[in-house]
Formats: structure tokens, C-alpha cells, sequence
């Protein structure tokens, strides 16, 4: 048996537009405690470590572990016709096999999902140690990539623990941003060693859009030529992380 239920739809739209970013059909690992997942995308350059405790829902139910897959474009254009006010309920119907989503508001709305056959493969979290650690303010790192998106489809991002920068430089122009350790974007900055890092862009800000729904501060972790790591806090009992692998520059 599964079933959940949220009073306020946005949860569940935004937690699962942010795994939507990177992962089309999601294999969730349903137990008692919670909902899990971690996943790569497509092409296994990102990588997303999402989990929502069953504290965060209003009604959670599951008796066994189990594993359930799902569209996640098709649960969303679900989800999204529920309103503000509106409460969500998901019920997996077992003899079926289908997902059940039920809106309650000014009317009540029920839908019947299909599921996907499971994924086998289970992703590891990433054994990495980082050199340098920073946490902005998301809508803070959201602006400064879509600065620096404007020259470039990749950026490099450094820092010696005084000041994050981010550079990029496009056929035409170039973009230099310097964030302050202390100031209204950054609200800490360390580092072991100065150290620098190349990321796609289009990964970067697809990522940080979609997750600033979901939370206001965002940690940074990186070291020289390796993955960065971003954990977006989250409002609920859970968590959002993101790795994405670097570009690495030949000099």
C-alpha cells in the first residue's frame, strides 16, 4: 500500500519540477520513512539525490518498500491543474499497477496514471571531498548565471575564500562577476586552496531555476577540475542536491 496526500499542491509541483530538470522518468524508492531518489540524467552528466520525508506530507502511507517509476511530464501536467488552495492525493492502486491523482478544491478531480517499469540500476552518492564551500542565496546565483549566459554557454567558477567569481568569455564578449564573502548574496565562503572549476551553462541555470522554487539558499561545494555539488535547503524535511561533472578546459 501506498498513498499520500499534501493540503498545499505547490509542494509536490515544485519538488517534482526540480527532479523533472534533469530526469524525464523517475524511479522513486518508496518506504515508510519517505520518498527517495537519485537518478542521472540522460546523457550521466548531472545527477540528482532528492528525498522527502514523510514528515514533510499531511497523510503518508506506505507499508512495504517498493520501487515506483513515473512520467514525470505527464504527473506534472496533472499536478499543475490543481490551484493554490488546492490538496493533492496520490494513491497507487496495486492491482492496477496505475498512479491515482486526486485534486480536491472547488471540485474534486481524479486522474489514473500508468506507472513504468522500474529502474535496476541503483546510483551511488558520489565519494568526493571538496576544497572550497559557499552558500549564496539562490536567487543570488540564479542572477549571476543569467549574467554571465549572456556571452557564453559555459562558465568557470573560482574562488580564493575572499570572493566567488564567476568568468566567461564568448566569441564576442566577455563577463567577470565577483561576489564578496560577507555580502548580501554570499552568506559564507571557505576554501582549503584557491580553486577552479568550467560548467555548462545550460545545466547550471536549468538546475537553479527549477530548484529555486523549492528553496532560498543554496551550498556550493567544488574543488579544481571536479563536480560541483549543490544542496538547495529545503523548506520541507528532505533534501535536493545536484552534481553536475565539469568541462574540462585544455590550456
Amino acid at each position: 500500500m501506498f498513498s499520500v496526500k499534501v493540503a498545499d499542491s505547490k509542494i509536490l509541483k515544485d519538488a517534482f519540477a526540480a527532479i523533472s530538470t534533469l530526469v524525464d522518468e523517475a524511479t522513486f524508492d518508496v518506504s515508510p520513512d519517505g520518498l527517495r531518489l537519485r537518478a542521472m540524467d540522460p546523457s550521466r552528466v548531472a545527477m540528482v539525490d532528492f528525498l522527502m520525508q514523510k514528515t514533510a506530507f499531511e497523510e503518508y502511507a506506505a507499508t512495504e518498500n517498493m520501487k515506483i517509476c513515473l512520467n514525470m511530464s505527464e504527473l506534472l501536467k496533472l499536478l499543475r491543474r490543481a490551484g493554490k488552495d488546492e490538496s493533492v492525493e496520490l494513491p497507487f492502486d496495486e492491482k492496477t499497477g496505475q498512479l491515482k491523482v486526486i485534486i480536491r478544491g472547488r471540485y474534486t478531480r481524479s486522474f489514473n496514471m500508468p506507472t513504468l517499469e522500474a529502474a535496476e540500476e541503483e546510483v551511488p552518492t558520489p565519494n568526493l571531498t571538496f576544497n572550497a564551500r559557499a552558500t549564496l542565496t539562490t536567487e543570488g546565483l540564479r542572477q549571476a548565471l543569467d549574467d554571465v549566459a549572456l556571452v557564453s554557454d559555459h562558465v568557470r567558477i573560482e574562488t580564493d575564500g575572499e570572493k566567488l567569481l564567476m568568468n566567461a568569455k564568448g566569441d564576442l564578449m566577455g563577463a567577470n562577476i565577483e561576489m564578496q564573502k560577507g555580502s548580501e548574496s554570499v552568506l559564507s565562503l571557505d576554501a582549503k586552496e584557491p580553486c577552479k572549476s568550467t560548467f555548462s551553462l545550460s545545466y547550471l541555470t536549468e538546475i537553479v531555476k527549477a530548484a529555486e522554487a523549492t528553496s532560498d539558499v543554496v551550498a556550493i561545494e567544488f574543488s579544481t577540475d571536479m563536480p560541483i555539488r549543490l544542496d538547495f535547503k529545503q523548506q520541507y524535511d528532505g533534501r535536493l542536491i545536484y552534481y553536475l561533472a565539469p568541462r574540462i578546459e585544455v590550456e
